[in-house]
């Protein structure tokens, strides 16, 4: 890499050194080391390999909006990733992502999800059944099985059984936890290999897919029109007027049961906890949820104007944003705020320290959905939680509508106290919550 000013590096010896440390959470080691030495560090992970980490939420802008074409997602996701979900949109890169995109997109606009609102309201209102009152209660498998239930539904109606959808849940986040160890412990890769650990996780993968292909093969023998997202992946069409051929249909779906339920169950789960700190803010979200539902609105105005609960969401994803880092590899050489990074830098950066950084946000560590009033596009240069540009999350408002739903149903049935010290986190893929135990009082 040339430069023009010098990015501080953090020697391998560190690295190994803290290794049980960040397989077990590495964002104190992180964050220690961005204290210590900037906003942009370069972090040696072997003898020839690096990866730059980044909290300058102007150089992610400059990577996802600005100079978007430049950059590509790293080994993590195209490779790694791939062998477990396949390529899809999430993993995808250049022509087949803009096509995969293209013919995706209208099954996320607004006028299409409406369709799908009432299976979301179903499947949460079945799984809040599961709430006992008046005692304590990890609320994250409820709100994780939750948030399959309602990509299940979503995708497929009733068209999968109970034993099969448990199967699915299982060996999809099988899969992410076996991805975690290759990622935190990389000089273990020979050994996962040789055991033949990671070839049981990609052989259980081919278990989903066939059972997926069965879901398939049965919609397509039917009349059925369901209405739901698999209709409307058979249904499209390229522009020469082809459909999806099955392994990329089976790739789509694995990769929105993927990103599109644990997430949302780890913003759930945390927006839970956060709520349970601050109960002035659960009754100002019941106001608004009676009222909404006084005046006969329906589960669309609801869900777009449910500004209370919309806050409080958008505030919660900003302290613990499920996806808490974007990467990214550059084409060619690139150049932002006198750094001049050469082709294939490997760059990582912590939405979770973006998100709360001391010179972005007023009181970065204090819940404040206030500053939320006028939405999330005020703070579009410094607020990812979805990412930003062409790749911006295609089930954003999907994901928006079911946690609205969600968070403004439960707070109608209960008030919820909390039973945990402090908010403690458990970094994955994705962030997940841990020991989330909440009491519930019946309304």
């Amino acid at each position: 890499m040339s430069k023009s000013r010098h990015i501080p590096t953090v020697p391998l010896r560190r690295f190994l050194k803290h290794s049980l440390e960040i397989l077990k959470n590495p964002l104190p080691f992180h964050h220690q080391n961005f204290v210590e030495n900037g906003d942009i560090f370069r972090l040696k992970i072997g003898f020839k390999n690096s990866v730059y980490f980044c909290r300058d939420a102007g150089f992610l802008e400059h990577v996802l909006v600005k100079n978007q074409k430049n950059y590509k997602k790293s080994k993590i996701q195209t490779e790694d990733l791939v062998k477990y979900v396949g390529t899809g949109l999430l993993t995808a890169e250049g022509e087949l992502w803009k096509r995969q995109r293209k013919l995706i997109q209208p099954g996320f606009h607004k006028k299409q999800l409406q369709y799908l609102l009432q299976s979301i309201q179903s499947a949460i209102l079945t799984e809040y059944e599961r709430i006992h009152p008046d005692q304590s209660i990890d609320m994250f498998p409820i709100l994780n099985d939750l948030a399959f239930q309602t990509v299940v539904k979503s995708l497929f109606s009733s068209a999968a059984d109970n034993e099969t959808i448990s199967r699915l849940q299982y060996i999809t986040e099988a899969a992410q936890r076996m991805l975690v160890r290759e990622l935190r412990q990389p000089y273990l890769i020979w050994w996962f290999k040789i055991t033949g650990t990671i070839q049981k996780y990609i052989d259980l993968t081919e278990e989903a897919r066939d059972l997926l292909k069965g879901i398939v093969k049965e919609r397509r023998e039917s009349d059925k029109k369901e209405n739901d997202l698999l209709d409307m992946l058979l249904d499209a069409r390229y522009e020469d007027g082809t459909a999806m051929e099955e392994e990329q249909l089976i790739d789509e779906i694995l990769i929105l049961f993927t990103a599109g339920h644990e997430t949302t169950s780890n913003a759930l789960t945390f927006t839970c906890q956060l709520l349970a700190l601050n109960p002035e803010w659960q009754d100002r979200i019941f106001e608004e949820a009676k009222q909404l539902e006084s005046s006969g609105a329906d589960l669309m105005t609801i869900a777009t104007q449910s500004k209370i609960c919309q806050q409080v969401i958008e505030e919660s994803m900003r302290l613990f944003p499920p996806a808490y880092f974007i990467d990214r590899v550059n084409k060619e050489e690139d150049t932002f705020d006198d750094l001049t990074f050469e082709p294939e830098s490997n760059l990582l950066f912590s939405v979770y320290e973006i998100h709360r950084h001391p010179e972005l946000w007023d009181h970065p560590e204090a819940f404040r959905p206030e500053r939320f009033n006028e939405g999330g596009r005020k703070f579009s240069s410094q607020y990812f939680p979805f990412g930003a540009g062409p790749r911006k999350c295609i089930g954003n408002n999907f994901a928006m509508f079911e946690m609205v739903i969600a968070i403004s149903e439960l707070m109608k049935q209960f008030r919820i106290e909390p039973n945990f010290k402090s908010i403690e986190i458990t970094p994955l893929i994705t962030l997940k919550p841990k020991n989330a135990n909440l009491i519930f009082i019946k309304r």
